[in-house]
């Protein structure tokens, strides 16, 4: 293996951590605005070091390529503006969805009518 190689390797395998530490956190979230949440590893850490692995390895073998730098480049900024708006509005409407309005006259989940101030 050449040093390139190893440290395409590494990168990799410090993707896979992330990806899987994500994943683990996951099923222990206790509700899916946590989960929602807990994605931010996966797409801004993991999946732009999988972007680097990748062009590392095809600089080692075909040669620099600026065209390949570019892309990556917008790649990297497209996952983490695509990633913070999408987490955003989803975690928006979970929230929506798992919060009750005392305020609106909404029973709470105990089943007790609310307290007016």
């Amino acid at each position: 293996m050449t040093i390139s190689e190893i440290i395409v390797a590494i990168l990799v395998i410090i993707a896979t951590v992330f990806t899987a530490a994500t994943t683990s956190s996951i099923w222990r979230a206790p509700d899916a605005l946590t989960r929602v949440n807990l994605l931010g590893t996966t797409v801004s850490c993991a999946v732009p070091i999988l972007i680097v692995a990748k062009l590392i390895r095809d600089w080692t073998t075909s040669g620099f390529d600026a065209n390949n730098l570019v892309r990556a480049i917008i790649a990297i900024a497209a996952v983490w503006i695509i990633a913070a708006v999408g987490s955003f509005v989803i975690g928006r409407s979970i929230y929506g969805v798992t919060v009750v309005d005392v305020k609106a006259g909404e029973s709470t989940e105990d089943g007790s009518e609310p307290a007016n101030f």
